[in-house]
């Protein structure tokens, strides 16, 4: 499996592209809100010769589903996310305004519902689905086994964790499921967040002051 980080939007958020030897990938939060950013993500996925077939959210807050809408467009592919979290994208214009934002991007609905019972398939690589709510109600986590990865989203940090103040959030939902969820991984584990660097399960679990 090969991840690629692209940075994208005001909120410095990470979108994961991630694919593998079939040439087929995903696309995790996509966050490209800008004409050039458009084009980044199209040029990356280009120039590998990749085959885009899923397009997931961790989460739906306004920063993670910018590009959900040229994905569509684009790719053909519709975005999957929690049903908890689908309110987010009939508030986007609204959330947009909110934070200054010019311009809209299409509030694209989702093709899919994402849950625990379920898992991200493409290519040769399957990701199993955590869901761990308290950020948003929604939030999910996508594991990977055999590389030892997860693609936390704004669940854990380095060093830190999702803000839980913003609609639906709940702090002591989000702390319960990391400690249960999250830290019964394999220490070795590494975190690709939504926002921020790398880091492992072991070392937040050693290190994280708000756990």
């Amino acid at each position: 499996m090969k991840i690629k980080t692209i940075v994208f939007n005001p909120f410095r958020e990470n979108t994961y592209l991630v694919y593998d030897d079939s040439g087929e990938a995903a696309i995790i939060d996509a966050g490209n809100l800008s004409l050039n950013e458009n084009k980044t993500l199209l040029s990356v996925i280009t120039s590998n010769n990749l085959t885009l077939k899923r397009s997931v959210n961790t989460h739906l807050h306004l920063d993670h589903q910018f590009g959900n809408g040229f994905v569509s467009e684009t790719f053909h592919v519709l975005p999957e996310a929690h049903k908890a979290d689908e309110f987010f994208i009939d508030k986007l214009p609204e959330t947009m305004q909110m934070y200054g934002f010019p311009f809209l991007v299409k509030a694209q609905r989702l093709g899919n519902y994402l849950d625990e019972s379920d898992s991200v398939t493409f290519g040769n690589t399957e990701l199993r689905i955590i869901h761990v709510p308290g950020h948003s109600p929604g939030s999910l986590c996508f594991y990977h086994e055999k590389e030892g990865v997860l693609f936390s989203g704004d669940v854990l940090f380095e060093l830190s964790i999702g803000r839980t103040d913003l609609e639906q959030g709940d702090h002591a939902t989000l702390i319960n499921g990391i400690r249960k969820k999250l830290f019964a991984l394999p220490d070795y584990t590494v975190v690709y967040p939504g926002h921020g660097e790398t880091t492992t399960i072991g070392y937040e679990k050693e290190n994280n002051p708000y756990l």
